[in-house]
């Protein structure tokens, strides 16, 4: 029989070259908490008192102490991997905190004086430096010039795309992409000149709530039809290639396939455009003039709207305007929200039923 050796007693046993150590989970916590105090310390001594100044160097503190902690510990490779997840947070808290900061702003201040009697009543026989008055006219104005916007623009954007992806070849297609690319980069203002010059001057028309719709749409259709385009553009050719192996006409499949399988993003994207024009100011300046009266004609007589009426009420400059500027980008905030939750469930009522 063979014998058996034994492993002698002072022999050196290798660990596995896979293994490593590992940090603690606690360990991102605790460089956070380290890198805010060393920002304040820091802050502090150089006599900074900016919390954004404060913020930042936490930021660098924190990356920074992410990969000496990582390195030492768990290699440089490890250490960058880390480093990138850090970068990605610390991106994304720059970008949450500007805008959890506006909304909070918004709300403390235009909570103040947003009642029932404020969203029920206009400025009609109230002077822009008392207290009392509403927003009732200006947000009947937005509703009705969005939305006659929103019925100009989506319809035609909408189609633009399909002929795009669906159609579109050769120096025609070529031609409505780069117009709508110029289009897309168009400021507001012009769009307001263009309609003032064609309607208003030309054809004789006084200012309304059309006009401003109008130049409103030419706004929201380039966003319309690249939003639009780049969804249908994710529906899979197999779905159109099995519609039309059964017969369907092509515009029966896309009437029937195409766009109820991209629904959701086009909703979105529509979605965005609108939030893109509700907070228009030039073109309703230029084009629909504003007024304390209550105006439910859009196609005669000047109008008010909500982005005109925060402008009027902080150039007065009183704190009654000023309350009633703030309440009133509060509304204007609160209308958007509205209207995506409303799309969104369009969207997701209208969607294709996956699963069995």
């Amino acid at each position: 029989m063979t014998a058996i050796q034994e492993r002698p007693v002072n022999s050196v046993v290798r660990h596995d070259p896979l293994s490593h150590a590992r940090l603690p989970r606690w360990t991102p916590i605790a460089v956070v908490a380290g890198s805010i105090a060393a920002a304040v310390g820091l802050g502090l001594g150089a006599g900074w008192h900016s919390r954004l100044q404060w913020g930042l160097l936490a930021a660098l503190f924190f990356v920074l102490g992410t990969y000496a902690v990582t390195a030492k510990v768990e290699g440089r490779r490890q250490a960058k991997d880390r480093v990138a997840t850090s970068l990605v947070w610390v991106c994304f808290i720059l970008a949450v905190v500007p805008l959890l900061s506006l909304a909070w702003t918004t709300i403390s201040k235009g909570i103040e004086v947003l009642d029932a009697n404020f969203l029920t009543h206009s400025m009609n026989g109230v002077l822009d430096a008392d207290e009392g008055g509403g927003v009732y006219h200006a947000l009947l104005g937005t509703i009705e010039q969005v939305g006659i916007a929103t019925l100009i623009a989506a319809p035609i954007g909408l189609l633009t795309a399909v002929y795009l992806v669906e159609y579109g070849r050769g120096k025609l297609a070529q031609a409505v992409t780069f117009f709508v690319d110029v289009m897309t980069g168009i400021p507001s203002i012009v769009a307001g000149l263009f309609i003032l010059a064609t309607w208003n001057l030309m054809l004789g028309f006084g200012p309304s709530g059309f006009a401003g719709a109008m130049a409103l749409a030419i706004l929201m259709m380039p966003v319309v039809v690249r939003s639009t385009e780049e969804m249908l553009k994710l529906v899979p050719n197999e779905l159109r290639e099995a519609s039309l192996a059964l017969g369907v006409p092509k515009w029966r499949t896309i009437l029937k396939v195409v766009l109820p399988t991209a629904i959701g993003g086009i909703t979105t994207g529509v979605m965005l455009a609108v939030a893109r024009i509700t907070g228009e100011t030039a073109p309703v300046l230029l084009l629909v003039f504003g007024t304390k009266l209550i105006n439910p004609n859009p196609f005669e007589g000047a109008q008010a709207s909500l982005p005109l009426y925060v402008y009027e009420q902080y150039a007065v400059g009183t704190d009654a305007a000023m309350a009633r500027a703030w309440a009133a980008a509060l509304v204007l905030i609160a209308f958007v929200m509205i209207l995506n939750l409303v799309a969104r469930g369009i969207a997701r009522w209208k969607a294709p039923k996956t699963g069995r």
